[in-house]
């Protein structure tokens, strides 16, 4: 019999079943609450230890509700329930510094994930709470009938020493079969993103199993293909500042600006990754979609054109390529103007209005040859879940289930990156874990 089963030990369950396991103590409950929490994988915060690089971005210096795409009503009162300097402060007690880069990502000063993890675990088994890993839950089973007003009736199984168990969750571990009675259950089994870590999406059928729907689910934070035989393989590594516009249909649904990286299968960087949710969902309701770049962040084709003719003006008998070299990496340089079927070498001199006015275009408006997304094992969040709608706000209780309660990336809410998607891990492992204790 256990308390609270918080099934995955993330981000969101790591942080549920500490909150969960503090709130015991503070209430001083005699005999203490059982808190298990129940991993697939192996491996305790396999997503942590690889996530920013391996060192962990734990949130960011400034978060709100517009940093998030979802429902912005209940994403804006479970930020506000645990803020980013809530989270600052129990990394604090955790006894893990962090430190502010010029992004406003704040990371461990050790630079290294592992420094998280090992704090969540240290202060679970501080706590109590038992953690069980290659235990994969195969099916969460309600205990609990509901009359025709929906009104709770008497469990099936009781306890003599509390109140009944509302559920069965059922795992495997070492090829065994085991059934756990739990009295509340945390779900933070993530989305689909990153499924050698453990998520892999087996979490929405058990929650649709309790009675609760779930959305479409895409990748998102994901790095985009192009096209083979465009110039981006030329270019491996080297990152510069542009502007992605995202196209469906000739509408404009999406502009941003931040730092590009081009690789051998396209593109990443934070602007990529931030764009690539945009472009995957509009894809996938079969829009036609187009990615264009501008190396010119906020500059109009006819502002970059008038940028050409002052800098031939001033340097006639320099080189294009070595012009534009001093405003976007060489061989950055060197492949627009190929795109613009303009040699680098040709003095600026020589540049006519028709080629000039192409090269503007394509400084700022080139289209980007997208293919598809790089897929799940790229992605690191999962656009779609279940709706927030169906969890109540100030506990993430479901509405659909007693006793139940929802936390972190199965609910249908993904951030932009630079620690906003741990961050909604922390807040709603916060209240979940808190509420499930104090749950009747």
């Amino acid at each position: 019999m256990a308390d609270v089963a918080v099934v995955g030990a993330g981000a969101a369950g790591l942080a549920a079943a500490i909150f969960a396991a503090e709130e015991a103590a503070h209430a001083a409950a005699d005999p203490a609450p059982r808190i298990v929490a129940l991993e697939g994988a192996r491996q305790i915060g396999a997503k942590i230890l690889i996530s920013g690089g391996g060192r962990c971005n734990v949130t960011h210096e400034q978060v709100s509700a517009d940093d998030f795409n979802g429902a912005r009503n209940p994403i804006r009162n479970v930020l506000a329930a645990f803020d980013a300097d809530a989270a600052k402060e129990w990394f604090a007690s955790l006894g893990v510094a962090l430190k502010r880069e010029d992004t406003g990502k704040l990371f461990p000063v050790s630079d290294s994930a592992r420094t998280v993890v090992d704090a969540l675990v240290a202060r679970c088994r501080a706590l109590g709470v038992e953690l069980r890993t290659g235990a994969r839950v195969t099916a969460i089973r309600s205990t609990a009938a509901r009359n025709a007003d929906g009104v709770p009736a008497a469990s099936g199984a009781s306890d003599a020493d509390g109140p009944p168990a509302r559920f069965d969750v059922a795992y495997e571990r070492d090829g065994r079969a085991h059934v756990l009675r739990a009295r509340r259950v945390i779900v933070t089994t993530g989305g689909r993103s990153l499924p050698r870590t453990g998520s892999d999406g087996g979490g929405y059928a058990l929650v649709r199993a309790l009675g609760h729907t779930v959305t479409e689910t895409h990748p998102a934070l994901v790095p985009l293909v192009l096209r083979r035989g465009f110039f981006h393989a030329g270019l491996r590594g080297i990152s510069n500042e542009a502007e992605l516009t995202t196209l469906a249909n000739g509408k404009r649904i999406d502009r941003r600006s931040g730092s590009l990286l081009w690789t051998h299968f396209g593109v990443s960087g934070p602007l990529v990754l931030d764009a690539s949710r945009h472009w995957v969902l509009a894809r996938a309701h079969g829009d036609t979609v187009e990615l264009r770049m501008s190396v010119l962040p906020g500059e109009s084709a006819e502002q970059a054109d008038a940028r050409l003719q002052a800098l031939a003006r001033d340097r006639p008998r320099a080189s294009l390529g070595r012009l534009l070299a001093g405003l976007v990496p060489e061989r950055l340089a060197e492949a627009l103007l190929h795109a613009a079927e303009v040699d680098p070498a040709t003095p600026a001199a020589q540049l006519g209005r028709d080629t000039r006015r192409r090269l503007a275009r394509c400084l700022t408006e080139l289209a980007l040859p997208v293919e598809r997304d790089r897929g799940w094992d790229f992605a690191e969040v999962t656009a779609g879940g279940v709706p927030l709608a169906e969890v109540d706000f100030r506990t993430m209780a479901s509405r659909r289930t007693d006793g139940l309660f929802l936390a972190g990336e199965i609910l249908d809410c993904e951030g932009r990156i630079g620690g906003f998607n741990f961050q909604w891990a922390w807040a709603t492992g916060f209240l979940a874990g808190r509420a499930a204790v104090r749950s009747p």
